[in-house]
């Protein structure tokens, strides 16, 4: 059984500074919960209860967020603030959090590589990247580890990208048909193709179950694109030996390790909720209609003084 998810969040968060000067990228708030929650909370809802955040320096207050605070719950007991007493107790109970620290930013495949010791070589593990937010209720880590379990073999998520020039900002795999509807099996994966020569539109993306056989590869595996260990590249030797599963993504997926993926993010899970996303909605659809009528007076004015220039 797949007990234990990994969870890389070693990463500096330059993309939002100053905002991650000194709080973690992942402690960002989409609405009212951070980031790294949903993920969390995706892992507890595919049966895993196990966690390892592999972290950095400065990365405290993540492990601090999944421990108890007795102090605020007692605070919150004295006011009658049951609710929210019982919301923060719940995130100490949703998984074991452990964590490892990451010495230097050496690739995704040396942050898995960290791992090994807490995992095992003979265990399966779960790899989620905190970037990739999925629905709230996503149940979609849970078909990847019951893929596994049925077929034993490391399995990948995949999305489709139409645009050839964004593809080469992913790994991208070879693939064929699989057995089942929306599994393919992966012979090849290439990171980050020169655009025009990505083998397919099927993108790696961060979620991942694999099995503790991919240690020994990624102790062997060189230092590839920017100088880091790719987990990429230990997948590819992974497939080569045996064709990987990739399960294709049907659902919506948000990069919320760029600004616009974390707007949207925010508004998207926002309009789901039953206290916010009417009002939301609703300010959304009457701003929308503000912008368009002000893009319409805009047009109106440079067509008129157009016509007066050629006058």
């Amino acid at each position: 059984m797949v007990r234990t998810a990994v969870v890389p969040v070693a990463g500096l968060g330059t993309r939002f500074l100053p905002a991650t000067k000194a709080v973690p990228k992942e402690m960002l708030p989409i609405v009212d919960r951070p980031a790294i929650q949903y993920i969390i909370e995706e892992v507890a809802r595919s049966g895993i209860d196990d966690v390892l955040l592999v972290t950095a320096a400065g990365k405290s207050a993540i492990e601090d967020h999944f421990d108890r605070r007795l102090d605020l719950e007692a605070a919150l007991a004295a006011k009658g603030r049951d609710a929210e007493l019982a919301e923060i107790r719940a995130l100490a109970e949703l998984v074991s959090v452990h964590a490892v620290r990451q010495p230097e930013p050496l690739g995704l495949g040396h942050a898995v590589l960290m791992a090994a010791g807490h995992v095992g070589e003979d265990a399966s593990f779960a790899v989620l990247l905190g970037d990739d937010l999925l629905e709230p209720d996503s149940t979609f880590l849970a078909r990847m580890v019951a893929a596994h379990e049925r077929t034993g073999r490391a399995v990948i998520a995949l999305m489709r990208v139409d645009d050839p020039e964004r593809l080469a900002q992913y790994g991208v795999v070879a693939a064929v048909p699989g057995e089942r509807d929306g599994e393919v099996l992966i012979h090849d994966l290439v990171e980050k193709p020169e655009p025009g020569h990505a083998p397919s539109d099927l993108a790696v993306i961060g979620r991942y179950v694999l099995p503790g056989s991919i240690f020994p590869v990624l102790r062997t595996t060189a230092p590839g694109r920017g100088g880091e260990i790719q987990l990429t590249d230990a997948l590819r030797t992974l497939a080569l030996d045996e064709p990987i599963i990739g399960l294709v993504l049907d659902e919506p997926r948000h990069d919320a390790g760029e600004k616009l993926g974390f707007l949207t993010a925010t508004l998207a899970f926002a309009a789901r909720r039953p206290d916010l996303g009417p009002d939301l909605v609703a300010w959304l659809e009457e701003h929308l209609d503000e912008l368009r009528e002000r893009a319409d007076r805009a047009g109106r004015a440079d067509r008129t003084q157009t016509q007066k220039d050629g006058a």
